[in-house]
């Protein structure tokens, strides 16, 4: 039967079926955790997402005799425009069954409004930009995704490619066990540590609005160069700081000064999705009852190091080489004492050789791989 594409627009219905459809799409996926309706609803919700304050977009789902088989987003990013000057539009959200004809109809709708707007390339997949879910999962299958990382099943990744799509870029999500650290990293730690003009704490998460203004203050600075960078926006910024504001553990947080200035931050979560894997998406009465349970008394196992970062201007000081391993000790030390065992640092990109071989000397090995593509619009 031929492959139907509707727009989500403001139809309701449409919307549920979009955040439904995953359920069939992932129904024998064990690892599979389903994201919060009300978080990808109020990311699709141009009203509630600042980021579309900078950004244009629409959404699709793909019907086949009257059923959900799949769904797409496409945006445009004007910060992102603005900074590369590219011509690229992007998709994400990309989700479907295994089948050709459903993923090429999806990306080819999502190409064609892409196209009508001026774009000469479409890449992908963003939900929605860089810096929320980046790539489609290649290799990494088995472990449930961590928090704000996207999962995808095995044939993914080729459906895409048959839609004429090819390899741009691999980024990697690392795993590390916590507790003992090498002991060229301890000693890093502790060189630094010893230092009079080194001063670190936690967040104050009475004050998270500003607090976040200054890890990302810094975040920006030091990733600047990074691959498809974007800055977030003050706005963004407050919307992150209000979403992450229940999860938030100070203990898990660091800001490192240099004589009062701070200069370098680390920023880690317990895995949300570790507490809400039975959760089918839903966050009623019920369910968020169970959530503070699992994090407030029983304690997540898991956690993601989200931000890690050093001002730019310290990379050539030799006596503050080791930040990154005091930092790295820091969170490994915070994780142990909140009984966590696992955690995940992502990402990077596959060809950022300093991190990447920095990472590996704290004991982190790659687990994940996620996969950026692309093709001209022609």
């Amino acid at each position: 039967m031929a492959v139907e594409i509707l727009e989500l627009g403001s139809d309701k219905k449409r919307l549920r079926d979009f955040l439904d459809v995953v359920d069939r799409i992932y129904a024998d996926d064990a690892a599979y955790v389903r994201p919060l309706d009300m978080e990808v609803g109020d990311r699709l919700d141009q009203k509630k997402n600042p980021f579309f304050e900078h950004a244009e977009g629409s959404a699709w789902v793909a019907y086949r005799d009257g059923a959900p088989v799949g769904r797409i987003t496409a945006q445009i990013d004007h910060e992102h425009l603005k900074r590369y000057q590219d011509e690229a539009g992007f998709f994400g959200c990309f989700d479907t069954i295994d089948d050709n004809d459903v993923a090429a109809a999806l990306i080819d709708e999502a190409a064609r409004w892409l196209k009508a707007r001026g774009m000469k390339t479409i890449r992908g997949p963003f939900s929605l930009s860089i810096n929320e879910e980046t790539g489609c999962l290649v290799d990494g299958f088995q472990y449930p995704p961590s928090i704000m990382m996207p999962h995808h099943r095995p044939y993914q990744a080729a459906l895409i490619e048959h839609a004429g799509l090819t390899k741009l870029k691999d980024f990697f999500a690392w795993s590390y066990q916590v507790g003992e650290v090498p002991i060229r990293a301890q000693r890093a730690h502790d060189d630094i540590a010893a230092m009079p003009e080194i001063s670190v704490r936690m967040m104050d998460p009475n004050d998270i609005e500003n607090e976040l203004q200054i890890i990302m203050e810094i975040f920006n600075d030091a990733w600047s160069d990074n691959w498809g960078f974007v800055p977030a926006t003050k706005r963004e910024l407050d919307k992150a700081a209000k979403d992450i504001k229940l999860i938030l553990m100070p203990e898990l947080t660091r800001i490192v000064s240099i004589d009062g200035e701070p200069t370098a931050v680390a920023l880690a979560l317990p895995n949300l999705n570790e507490l809400i894997y039975d959760f089918g998406g839903k966050l009623g009465p019920v369910q968020l009852a169970k959530l503070v349970y699992r994090l407030k008394v029983r304690g997540a196992k898991t956690g993601r190091l989200y931000i890690l970062g050093i001002k730019s201007k310290l990379r050539s000081v030799r006596k503050y080489a080791g930040l990154s391993a005091f930092l790295y000790v820091q969170m490994n030390r915070a994780g142990h004492l909140l009984g966590m065992t696992e955690g995940e640092l992502s990402w990077t990109v596959e060809d950022n050789a300093p991190i990447n071989v920095a990472i590996k000397l704290m004991g982190g090995h790659v687990y994940k791989t996620y996969r950026v593509f692309e093709r001209p619009l022609s």
